[in-house]
């Protein structure tokens, strides 16, 4: 748990954003929102291209290209930090030498190396920092975990997470960066495990409760690309953790049709379904009719205020996301991604995209037995040439 910094803020707590294009402008409205409400004050916007009041959507605060002097001269006491993964550790750490407080966009970094130089910054200067896997946020989590401890589906046998998206091939040229393992000697990681559908593994272990680095004991992948790119398009992974419990999670962004990402816990005597995009939970086991809920979220820049405020805990911190990121870094060592052979994809009239025959009843099946593709028979992968790709973490 961080620390409550030694001088709490009050609010509205004036805030930076780097990056408010793509993926940003989701933080844009969130920033507003909670400005609206008296908690934050978004003084400042860090972008390479200024944006445009048409852009923006109004009047605009303070712009520079330069990270540093904007938090300097904005007097910002937080940062928002939604760029490409590449520059995260560097930008953190030039937030957290000024005592700039953090929420860190996931990946929080494209190595295992990069994460450890930002979370020791960070934790050496003494800043709050929250990781934006926004799915911890939602109260699920604590519910699905008091479901397991009760025993409520038996002993806990394993977690699988399935994550079936589409995504055109425009998608994979938003940016130099999309779709890369590498830009320019430098590491991106930009996969479907690891980018697009972080959430279903960070979600996975955290309901396994294995989020720390140390939880972790060995990683299998299997990474295959449909599209014309370096990175991952269509991929699993099973985590062995301390425990002995498997985590697998399976993901395509070449699916048939788009369907909602969720984590599966299986227990010896039932199963709990998290569709964690909504919330909303799924409660099977024997001797029971089926029960769903649906729960609340506590964003994560609202909890970061929060803590900084009033000394409430962090949701996210660096530490808790060290098992992410040792899967992370298992992608990043695996061989680069194979080509999915002629015949075993095609194209979507109409809509430029590629989509996998069978992916989406493979992505569910993996889930469902915590199994990987070349388990389920899927005549792609690499398994009838070599075993998957297992990296031990001890």
């Amino acid at each position: 748990m961080s620390k409550r910094p030694s001088t709490a803020l009050t609010t509205p707590v004036p805030v930076v954003l780097a990056g408010a294009r793509g993926h940003g402008r989701w933080h844009v409205e969130n920033i507003r929102r909670l400005q609206a409400e008296g908690l934050v004050r978004l003084v400042g916007i860090c972008e390479l291209t200024p944006l445009t009041e048409e852009e923006f959507g109004g009047e605009l605060p303070a712009q520079s290209d330069d990270f540093g002097a904007l938090l300097d001269s904005t007097g910002a006491r937080v940062a928002v930090i939604c760029t490409p993964i590449p520059t995260h550790t560097d930008l953190a750490l030039t937030a957290a030498r000024r005592g700039v407080h953090l929420l860190l966009e996931k990946p929080p970094a494209p190595s295992y190396a990069e994460f450890r130089r930002m979370a020791d910054g960070v934790a050496e200067a003494g800043v709050a920092c929250q990781i934006g896997f926004q799915s911890l946020g939602s109260h699920a989590v604590p519910a699905i975990r008091d479901l397991v401890a009760e025993g409520a589906i038996g002993n806990l046998v394993g977690i699988g997470g399935a994550g079936a998206w589409v995504r055109t091939e425009d998608y994979f040229r938003r940016a130099p960066w999309a779709g890369r393992r590498r830009l320019n000697g430098v590491d991106v990681i930009d996969g479907a495990l690891t980018n697009p559908l972080a959430h279903a593994v960070a979600t996975a272990l955290a309901l396994g409760g294995s989020t720390r680095a140390e939880d972790v004991t060995r990683i299998e992948t299997e990474l295959l690309r449909a599209n014309d790119i370096e990175s991952d398009d269509t991929s699993c992974v099973r985590v062995t953790t301390a425990q002995g419990r498997p985590v697998t999670v399976a993901a395509t962004l070449c699916a048939e049709r788009a369907d909602e990402p969720y984590v599966l816990v299986h227990g010896s005597s039932g199963r709990i379904t998290f569709w964690y995009k909504q919330d909303r939970v799924l409660l099977q086991r024997a001797g029971h009719g089926p029960q769903e809920f649906e729960y609340g979220r506590t964003d994560l820049l609202e909890n970061l205020v929060a803590h900084l405020t009033t000394g409430a805990g962090l949701l996210v911190t660096p530490d808790e996301t060290g098992a992410f990121m040792k899967v992370v870094e298992a992608i990043r060592q695996a061989p680069d991604p194979d080509p999915l052979p002629a015949g075993t994809w095609h194209r979507v009239p109409g809509e430029n995209r590629r989509v996998v025959h069978g992916i989406d009843g493979l992505v569910a099946a993996a889930a469902d037995t915590l199994s990987l593709y070349s388990e389920l028979g899927a005549p792609w992968t690499r398994r009838s040439r070599q075993l998957p790709k297992a990296v031990s973490t001890r």
